[in-house]
């Protein structure tokens, strides 16, 4: 007796990475791939099917036990070519549903190669009837978001090849891999969005608050005076740059991130001096002369 033949999915060659990419290389193909198929974004036809697969690949190759299963089918399987499932496997999961980033949408190939999985790749025992699945989507926020908070449409593919779609509000002040977990939906699954925040330009956090560089010139690191940097929220904040204040850190209170009790962490600014990349005459002229009648001297 034979089993179920289903198509072969080549998963290196859906993320683009040579079979023996680094965990850091899949991931960062993966992040690559989501922002620029998700269905949001692609509007063309088949989106929603080449983002399923995106996200199962990576579902596979991220986790190292489920890709040493994938890697031991080895040379003798090419994409394209028939793949047969175990024998008994009537194209269901056996116990807890493993979870992905993304649609959960699993291909044929997907349950026939994980239907005998043991426990420990995520199956536990066989239950009983219809069970409630734990459906794992990530989302990524820009920091901007993570301030005011975010609203996202989640589509995902549920039991019977079907597309659901629904609105979520993601609350102002999540940290980067923080758990959601969503209400039950019609289809009885437990939904759970990983939050995942993007790199920021000017600003890095460090829990509720924040770090960022301000650019001073020479003479405004020399001197002090009232100096201007714009928030997180697009406001100017002012500050007074105490005089040689360089190296110092200046903390703005109450303008990083929203903490569980409703207040805000702090911003905290390091100034960095920066020199013009060309000058004029009259700036030449004008350093020429500091450098004359200075006597500070750094280097001793």
């Amino acid at each position: 007796m034979h089993g179920v033949k289903v198509e072969f999915h080549d998963y290196y060659g859906v993320l683009g990475v040579p079979r023996d990419a680094s965990p850091e290389a899949i991931r960062a193909a993966y992040r690559k791939l989501a922002r620029k198929q998700h269905p949001d974004v692609d509007k063309s036809a088949g989106a929603t099917e080449r983002f399923q697969r995106i996200n199962e690949a990576h579902e596979v190759l991220k986790d190292p036990e489920k890709r040493a299963r994938y890697d031991r089918l080895g040379s003798r399987w090419k994409e394209g070519d028939p793949f047969e499932a175990p024998m008994g496997h009537g194209g269901g999961f056996r116990g807890r549903e493993q979870t992905f980033e993304g649609f959960d949408g699993f291909s044929s190939f997907f349950e026939s190669l994980f239907a005998d999985a043991p426990p420990d790749l995520g199956r536990g025992r066989r239950g009983r009837g219809r069970r409630a699945r734990g459906v794992e989507l990530e989302v990524e926020l820009t920091l901007e978001e993570v301030l005011d908070g975010a609203s996202r449409s989640i589509e995902r593919r549920v039991r019977g090849g079907g597309l659901t779609a629904r609105r979520v509000q993601i609350p102002p002040g999540v940290a980067d891999g923080q758990l959601l977990e969503l209400p039950g939906d019609e289809h009885g699954d437990v939904v759970r969005l990983v939050v995942r925040v993007a790199p920021h330009p000017r600003f890095r956090v460090d829990g509720s608050d924040l770090d960022a560089d301000l650019p001073v010139t020479p003479w405004e690191a020399a001197l002090g005076g009232r100096v201007t940097l714009r928030g997180l929220d697009g406001s100017e904040l002012a500050l007074n740059l105490p005089a040689g204040g360089e190296s110092r850190r200046l903390r703005l209170r109450g303008q990083g991130l929203p903490r569980p009790d409703g207040t805000r962490g702090d911003l905290r600014v390091q100034a960095r001096i920066v020199v013009p990349s060309s000058l004029s005459p009259e700036e030449r002229r004008a350093f020429e002369e500091l450098a004359r009648v200075s006597r500070f001297r750094p280097r001793g």
